[in-house]
């Protein structure tokens, strides 16, 4: 037989358990401003909340203030790698501090899975991207008040910090080290297929600004040997650098040359992308570009509260500069690395 729910302690409880009024109760629980409640008996309120065990009903909460503290953010169906945890580290803390919770959500494309906002009433529904017409209109019959980005105004939330830097700062620094034909290594995971193509396509606008001809993609998978054939086409083809799509692609590349006996950096060198641990492990080391994304975090939860409740951004707001971060895999061991290159 399934055990009955322990009974939630209430305020009424707590008003019995020290012989005062529920309203008593309820100023101190609430800290409800202008009222002559002592600091003994607010006290002994906060004491006997304690000790029964005392937890406010959330939803009750939201009711009588019209807010439930609650920030949804919706994530593309990515994986979760190192630099989404980074992100969402810091925007669970900075929300934390400030009194908010933060629930995240997946969407699944041809799902038929009802969205999160009709069920939670979050204050506010942050995404990566813009969302469509049929999503906004979920979400303002659902009493959202806040959607970021603001349907209202153009722009995209993904580029905060121009995170497309990246790809035109790896075309760049093998350019300055004397590359002059280029691949480009893509990702086999079809969850980041649109994010692939899209950093592919800034990698070649990058190449067409330096006068460089178009890179050559190829997606490389450890699985299927696609990496060592990709490297074998870009040694026919007399491609000496390769732009990774991030750095566990790197990885797989670096690997791959090195069994089929290319030296790396000499004859084949490679960038990742997000400077993740591996970049810093791995033998050879990975040259990569580092994007502050908890520094991204935060900005985006600062963004929430900001239109939320109207608290003030902090300022200066952080800058989220991308820099190349050039180690063994480009460089080579023996030789210096020079200064970071910045975005811009």
């Amino acid at each position: 037989m399934r055990e009955a729910a322990p009974k939630r302690v209430t305020a009424a409880d707590i008003a019995r358990e020290i012989g005062v009024s529920r309203a008593t109760v309820g100023f101190v629980l609430n800290n409800t401003p202008g009222q002559t409640i002592s600091e003994a008996t607010r006290q002994r309120v906060l004491d006997a909340a304690t000790r029964l065990g005392y937890r406010p009903h959330s939803a009750a909460r939201a009711l009588a203030s019209g807010r439930s503290q609650l920030v949804l953010l919706v994530l593309p169906d990515w994986p979760i790698e190192f630099s989404m945890r980074l992100y969402l580290e810091e925007a669970y803390r900075v929300l934390e501090d400030a009194g908010y919770a933060l629930v995240t959500a997946t969407r699944h494309a041809g799902t038929g899975t009802r969205p999160l906002w009709e069920s939670l009433n979050p204050d506010v529904v942050v995404g990566f991207h813009p969302f469509d017409a049929d999503d906004v209109a979920s979400m303002r019959a659902s009493g959202v008040g806040v959607i970021f980005p603001d349907p209202a105004l153009p722009g995209d939330p993904g580029d905060i910090g121009t995170f497309a830097e990246g790809p035109r700062l790896q075309a760049l620094h093998l350019h300055e080290l004397g590359h002059r034909r280029l691949g480009f290594a893509a990702a086999p995971d079809l969850r980041v297929a649109a994010l692939t193509e899209e950093r592919a396509r800034l990698a070649q606008d990058a190449a067409r600004a330096l006068d460089l001809p178009p890179l050559r993609v190829k997606t490389v998978d450890h699985r299927d040997g696609s990496a060592r054939r990709a490297v074998e086409e870009w040694r026919a083809a007399g491609v000496t650098g390769v732009v990774a799509y991030n750095d566990d692609v790197a990885a797989e590349v670096v690997g791959a040359a090195v069994r089929a006996g290319v030296s790396v950096p000499a004859e084949l060198a490679v960038i990742g992308h997000d400077d993740t641990p591996i970049a810093s492990v791995f033998v050879p080391t990975l040259s990569s570009v580092r994007v502050d994304h908890a520094a991204a975090g935060r900005l985006v939860a600062h963004l929430a509260l900001h239109q939320a409740d109207g608290r003030p951004l902090p300022a200066p707001l952080e800058p989220l500069d991308a820099v190349v971060v050039a180690r063994e895999s480009t460089l080579g061991p023996m030789t210096r690395a020079p200064a970071a290159t910045p975005m811009g």
